[in-house]
């Protein structure tokens, strides 16, 4: 696991978003696993300003995102849909048929999910894997819990995760509860993984992973550490706290 510590937010979201562009320069028909949440904004609005002013491709790129609420529409303005679309998609040049989010409102939930991960595959399995972590230790909505999924699937979000979520809505009784997800093995089948945490409030849980030496479901990001191509970037808070 390869962790690099950056002064600020600012400048470990353009370290980041530097690593995406050489991976995608090396190969132009890269498949992206992308994440939500306010720690990946940076990165995407640097990606942004680096197919703007330096042509960075986007054209041939496939994506899939972690993660989605179940039940919520595709234009709620607090769906994963909405937040791609608005912070990165609608921004730069990739044909939006190339990139796949859950589908919170599918019938079929269940059979959905093997699909996802079945389209995946068929796509050639995820290049790179962009990750936040919860402060708990959840990776996309991988809550700590005796067990965790394999595949992608439906779970129940913990109270400190709604609570978290919370700010994106205007109260915590609109916050979803359960979510569409990654399972912990659809993650680690990435050839590529990068984590970002920023600020002090994830020191805790940065310090839990830097300094694990055993893997538990009570911090399923510890499953990481089972990975060859790990690379943690954090900012000076995240690391020292």
């Amino acid at each position: 696991m390869r962790v690099i510590v950056e002064k600020d937010y600012d400048t470990m979201s353009k370290v980041a978003a530097n690593i995406m562009k050489e991976e995608i320069n090396k190969n132009l028909s890269i498949v992206l696993g992308l994440a939500t949440g306010s720690t990946p904004v940076g990165m995407y609005k640097e990606l942004i300003r680096l197919h703007k002013e330096e042509g960075l491709d986007f054209s041939n790129v496939t994506t899939f995102n972690l993660d989605e609420y179940v039940g919520i529409d595709e234009e709620h303005p607090n769906s994963y849909h909405y937040f791609m679309k608005d912070i990165l998609f609608d921004h730069i040049n990739i044909n939006l048929e190339n990139t796949f989010i859950p589908n919170g409102k599918s019938k079929d939930l269940h059979g959905y999910c093997k699909q996802y991960d079945k389209l995946i595959k068929e796509k050639g399995g995820i290049d790179l894997q962009i990750l936040g972590i919860g402060e708990n230790g959840h990776i996309a909505f991988n809550e700590p819990d005796e067990e965790l999924n394999v595949g992608t699937s439906i779970v129940n979000l913990t109270e400190s995760t709604v609570e978290a979520n919370s700010r994106f809505f205007d109260s915590i009784d609109e916050v979803p509860k359960t979510a569409i997800t990654m399972g912990i093995g659809s993650i680690m089948k990435a050839k590529n993984i990068i984590l970002l945490a920023s600020g002090k409030n994830k020191s805790k849980v940065i310090k839990q992973l830097l300094k694990a030496d055993k893997i538990t479901t009570k911090l399923p990001a510890s499953m990481l550490l089972l990975h060859p191509n790990v690379t943690v970037i954090v900012d000076e808070e995240a690391y020292n706290g």
